[in-house]
């Protein structure tokens, strides 16, 4: 285990604050940004629904449940990496 020094807790919420800004820009791009551009995207389609509409009712969803996914599996990595857990 990991001592509690303070270079430990610092490298510790470095990680942690690096891969909150990744999952956060991702919630940015799948929550905002793709569904701005839908009405572009509508000219293609995906399993005979318009893309535009299928990223924003099925492909948001699914990125989402898999961000928090990975974003759990990430942090309980970081934190046994550094000696932080329940």
């Amino acid at each position: 285990m990991a001592d509690n020094s303070a270079q430990n807790r610092a490298e510790h919420w470095r990680k942690t604050r690096n891969l909150t800004i990744v999952i956060l820009a991702l919630w940015v791009l799948f929550g905002i940004i793709i569904p701005f551009n839908a009405a572009s995207l509508n000219s293609m389609s995906f399993l005979g629904f318009p893309l535009g509409y299928w990223f924003c009712v099925q492909g948001s969803l699914i990125a989402f449940v898999l961000m928090i996914w990975f974003q759990n599996w990430r942090q309980d990595a970081i934190d046994d990496e550094h000696g932080v857990s329940e």
